[in-house]
């Protein structure tokens, strides 16, 4: 079925829905995306105006004990130096990030035993206490709802849990037999339930992934309601089972971040390392499609090649100050501004 581009993108843009027919065209459809860009910056404006807002991210452990095919740091990995940071190393990163303006921190760990509960509810209690001009993102992973609820309770406002694909056969695909698709979608709802900000998203070109499960995932987008979307091209790992596999597209990437930003127009929406690591203006490329948050790095710098999910990730060799200069430069030359603040997701009216 044929469609007119420009009418497609006009009517997403003033009615935030398509049928899956005009989703298929507009996804799949190489023509010119510029409209698609012009009408997604138009639309945050009209919210966020030039507004981006800095995460500062701590990678505090590369254990994990899931084995999903793509990740570098899966647990079959061998080839991979394993760490972990104490809650001094965690606040001595926090402390660094407030200094140069951050007010969100994101915790960020493989799905690691050894941070028990307890663990967690007394480092975002330390850190809030340090810091309480500033928000707590925790992505740790699959929990159970009692989990949450503690780390809810002890101060963490915002829960980042990407389901990374919403089909069930696909998600098969990626992840080993004790995962599934309903777990993590039960995740993301008992997050939504007890009151988190959440943040949902997908890989953009994954191994076996088609035009049916990329509607899938905005379908599944449209039901969660998410505050937070995050999606990044897929990047393979050289120690993976999907090493020879080819990665996710900017070109697809961008156009999914734009048609993203008008199907949920209050969303936050990062412009992440990933687009930055596929094209060396690939983040503020995202920044012009719609996006509107960056996750800057604030992990010691003798830890971030260990935390590689992916391989050639960027900035693994900046440490935090020069990561935090160079992002003003370049968030500046795009046509936008950095603002210190904790950066909540905009409610309608």
């Amino acid at each position: 079925m044929h469609f007119d581009k420009s009418k497609l993108v006009q009517k997403l843009f003033e009615t935030r829905d398509l049928s899956d027919e005009e989703l298929r065209f507009l996804i799949e459809n190489n023509e010119s995306d510029e409209r698609l860009f012009a009408l997604s910056d138009k639309k945050r404006r009209e919210i966020y105006g030039d507004e981006v807002y800095l995460r500062g991210l701590i990678e505090f452990t590369n254990i994990c004990k899931n084995d999903c095919l793509y990740c570098g740091i899966r647990r079959s990995n061998k080839n991979i130096t394993r760490y972990r940071m104490s809650s001094q190393q965690i606040l001595k990163c926090c402390e660094l990030g407030h200094a140069l303006g951050y007010r969100t921190f994101v915790l960020q760990g493989g799905e690691d035993s050894f941070y028990t509960d307890d663990i967690i509810c007394e480092i975002v209690g330390s850190v809030k206490s340090a810091y309480p001009d500033c928000a707590v993102t925790l992505s740790i992973g699959e929990k159970s709802r009692e989990s949450y609820q503690r780390y809810y309770n002890a101060g963490a406002e915002r829960y980042l849990l990407r389901h990374e694909t919403a089909s069930p056969g696909h998600y098969a695909r990626l992840h080993p037999s004790e995962m599934s698709i309903e777990n993590r979608k039960r995740c993301l709802f008992d997050l939504k339930e007890i009151g988190f900000q959440v943040g949902a998203g997908f890989m953009v070109g994954s191994p076996y992934q088609s035009t049916e499960n990329i509607i899938d995932d905005l379908r599944f987008l449209q039901q969660l309601r998410p505050e937070m979307i995050g999606i990044g091209p897929f990047i393979s790992h050289k120690d993976t089972p999907f090493s020879g596999f080819e990665n996710g597209t900017l070109e697809l990437t961008l156009r999914l971040l734009a048609i993203l930003r008008l199907c949920f127009p209050f969303a936050l929406i990062p412009s992440t390392t990933a687009l930055g690591t596929v094209d060396p203006k690939g983040r503020e490329k995202g920044l012009r499609a719609g996006a509107n948050v960056i996750m800057p790095n604030l992990s010691p710098t003798e830890v971030r090649d260990k935390y590689m999910l992916y391989d050639n990730k960027i900035c693994t060799g900046d440490n935090a100050e020069e990561c935090r200069g160079c992002l003003e430069r370049r968030v500046k030359a795009a046509g936008y501004s950095i603002v210190t603040s904790k950066g909540d997701a905009r409610k309608e009216e």
